[in-house]
C-alpha cells in the first residue's frame, strides 16, 4: 500500500545547497540532479513500505520482476520477459536475468523474491502492504498464523527460477509486480532481520541507483548509479541528490534559484506558477479521506461520521483552500481508477456523486448523535502530517466542523508522516486525515481501506455486510468481470453512505521540472523515474 501522507518527492541547509549548485561537473553525466521530497520516508524495506515517501525511495533504488517503461507501461524488469500465466491464470513462472545484480555484484536470485514476499506476508512483520499479495496460495492461513510462511505460494525452483501460485486469477498482478513488489537481499535480511531497510547501510539496491547516506531520519541522501544494474548503460545521470523540503515556498525558491531541478509544489504556489512552462500537473491515483477510530465511543457513532461528511464543501476545499489542481471526491474511488468492462465508462462516473455539502443536515445528525451518546459536546483530535497541503485541509475541516457541530472542539495535531502512520496503525487517534495511493487500476485497492479484515484499515470499522461484499469482489473464480464490477459499485455506495471512511479529494501532483532536464514523465499511477532522466 501507499499511505498518502504526501505525494512522492521532496532540506539540506540552503548553504549546503548553494555549494552543490556551484560545483563544476566534469561532464553532464557527473552533474548531480537535485530533487526534493515532501517528507521523510519511514522505511527502505520493500516488504513493509506503506507510505508514498518510502515507496518513492524504493522505486528509485529497486527493481521488481517487472518495471515501467518511459510511458508507464509494464515491461520486463529483472525477469527475462513478461510471462503468460498457466493453469487458468493461477501460476506464473519467471526466469531472472543472468545480468541482474545487486549493488555489490552478487546475482539477484529467486530466493531473494521468496524472502521478500514471505516477510511481507509474515504476521510478525506487521506489514501494511501484506494484502497486495493476498491472492497468493495460502495467504489467509499464513497471515492468520495457521500455516508457516513456507506454505505461501511463492517458490524458488532453482537459483534463477521463481514460481508464484495464486489461489485465483488476478488480472492486475503485472501492475503490482511492476510497482510494488521487490526482492530483499537474503543474506542481509538474515543478518538484520526487522532492522532491514532502516538505513542505507542495512539494505542493498539492485535497481538503477544505490541508496547512499540515508539514516532513517536524515533530511538528505543520494541515489548513486548502480554500475552492476543490468541496464546501467542506459542510465544517463550518475547521481541524484535528494532533500526533504516540507515548505512549498522553500521548494519554489530553491527551484527559481536553480538549486534544484525537480520539486513538488502545493497550494498557492501551483496557482502562482500556472503559466510556468516548467510546471507539470497531473491528477494522481490517490484519494484523501478521514478515518474515524471505530474503537472510540464518539467516533464509532455513524451519525457523527456522517455529520463530518456533510460539513465539507469539497469544491470549496479543492478550489479555494488547496488550489493545487486536486479534484473534489465523489466517492471513495478516484477518477481514472477503472473502466466498466462492458461500457468502458469510468468507475467514478458510473457510480456518480455520492457526496454532498449539507451543513443543516450535518447539524441535525450531530445533535441526534449527542442525544444517543448522552453528551453535550466532545473534544476530538484531528491527526495530520506536517505538510502544507494537510495543514490547510485540516484548518478548513476544523473551521467547518466547529461551526456546524455545536459543542465540538476539534484540535489539530500535525507531525511527520512516519509518526502519523505509526499512530494510525496503532489506533492512537480520534480522526486521521489519511490517504491512499494505488499502483494499479482496480477500485478494490481503495475499497479494502475500510475492510475489517484488512491490515491497512486503521479505523477498525468492521462491518459484516461490507466485508462480505469485498469477499465476493475478491472471488474472481465465482464472479464474472461484470459481476465483480457491479459488486464494487455496491460496496463503494455502501461505505460512503455509512461513512466508514469520509472521502475528501483526489490529489493532484504538481512538479516544477527544469527545462534542462529530459525524461521525467508523470502519469496518474507513477511519478518520474530518474533512471530515464537526462541532461539536455
Amino acid at each position: 500500500m501507499k499511505k498518502l501522507v504526501g505525494l512522492s518527492f521532496g532540506l539540506l541547509a540552503i548553504a549546503a545547497l548553494a555549494g552543490c549548485g556551484t560545483m563544476q561537473a566534469k561532464s553532464s553525466d557527473d552533474k548531480a540532479l537535485n530533487v526534493t521530497m515532501v517528507g521523510n520516508p519511514a522505511t527502505a524495506n520493500p516488504a513493509i513500505s506503506g507510505d508514498s515517501n518510502s515507496s518513492s525511495i524504493i522505486a528509485q533504488t529497486q527493481e521488481g520482476l517487472y518495471t515501467l517503461n518511459e510511458q508507464g507501461k509494464v515491461v520486463a524488469g529483472v525477469a527475462e520477459k513478461v510471462v503468460k500465466p498457466t493453469k487458468n491464470g493461477t501460476v506464473y513462472t519467471f526466469k531472472i536475468k543472468k545480468a541482474a545484480k545487486w549493488a555489490n555484484g552478487d546475482p539477484v536470485t529467486a530466493q531473494d523474491f521468496v524472502t521478500s514476499f514471505q516477510w511481507q506476508i509474515n504476521p510478525k512483520s506487521k506489514s501494511q502492504v501484506a494484502n497486495k499479495l493476498k491472492f497468493l496460495k495460502n495467504y489467509d492461513a499464513v497471515q492468520a498464523g495457521k500455516k508457516a510462511v513456507s506454505a505461501l505460494g511463492v517458490k524458488a525452483l532453482d537459483k534463477s527460477t521463481l514460481q508464484l501460485t495464486l489461489s485465483k486469477a488476478q488480472p492486475w498482478l503485472p501492475d503490482i509486480l511492476a510497482t510494488s513488489e521487490y526482492p530483499m537481499k537474503t543474506d542481509l535480511f538474515k543478518k538484520y532481520g526487522s532492522k532491514y531497510g532502516t538505513s542505507s547501510t542495512k539494505t542493498m539496491s539492485e535497481g538503477a541507483y544505490k541508496l547512499v547516506g540515508w539514516s532513517g531520519t536524515t533530511d538528505s541522501w543520494s541515489y548513486v548509479k548502480n554500475t552492476h544494474y543490468w541496464n546501467a548503460k542506459n542510465v544517463k545521470i550518475n547521481k541524484v541528490a535528494v532533500q526533504v523540503v516540507k515548505d512549498p515556498s522553500t521548494s519554489a525558491s530553491l527551484f527559481k534559484s536553480g538549486k534544484v531541478q525537480e520539486t513538488t509544489l502545493s497550494g498557492q504556489y501551483i496557482k502562482q506558477n500556472a503559466n510556468n512552462k516548467e510546471l507539470k500537473t497531473t491528477l494522481n491515483s490517490s484519494m484523501r479521506f478521514l478515518e474515524f477510530n471505530d474503537k472510540k465511543t464518539v467516533t464509532h457513532n455513524t451519525k457523527v461520521r456522517q455529520a463530518f461528511s456533510y460539513v465539507i464543501d469539497r469544491n470549496a476545499l479543492t478550489k479555494n483552500v488547496l488550489q493545487d489542481g486536486s479534484a473534489a471526491a465523489k466517492s471513495l474511488i478516484p477518477y481514472g481508477d477503472g473502466d466498466d468492462p462492458t461500457t468502458g465508462k469510468d468507475f467514478s462516473e458510473d457510480v456518480g456523486n455520492l457526496l454532498s455539502y449539507n451543513p443543516k443536515k450535518a447539524t441535525q445528525l450531530w445533535n441526534q448523535a449527542k442525544k444517543e451518546l448522552g453528551i453535550k459536546g466532545a473534544n476530538l483530535e484531528l491527526l495530520t502530517a506536517d505538510t502544507d497541503e494537510q495543514k490547510h485541509a485540516a484548518q478548513y475541516l476544523q473551521q467547518q466542523a466547529q461551526k456546524y457541530m455545536p459543542g465540538l472542539k476539534l484540535t489539530i495535531k500535525s507531525m511527520p508522516l512516519a509518526q502519523q502512520i505509526a499512530k494510525g496503525s496503532a489506533g492512537n487517534f480520534d480522526i486521521d486525515l489519511d490517504g491512499w495511493n494505488t499502483g494499479w487500476r482496480d477500485p478494490s485497492d481503495f475499497l479494502q481501506m475500510a475492510d475489517g479484515t484488512s491490515p491497512v484499515n486503521f479505523t477498525k470499522w468492521d462491518n459484516a455486510h461490507y466485508t462480505n461484499l469485498l469477499k465476493k469482489v475478491d472471488d474472481t473464480s465465482a464472479y464474472t468481470t461484470q459481476q465483480r464490477w457491479d459488486l464494487m459499485k455496491e460496496a463503494d455506495k455502501y461505505v460512503t453512505q455509512q461513512a466508514g471512511l469520509v472521502p475528501l479529494y483526489q490529489q493532484a501532483k504538481a512538479h516544477l521540472v527544469s527545462n534542462q532536464v529530459g525524461g521525467l514523465k508523470y502519469t496518474m499511477m507513477t511519478d518520474a523515474q530518474y533512471k530515464y532522466a537526462y541532461w539536455k
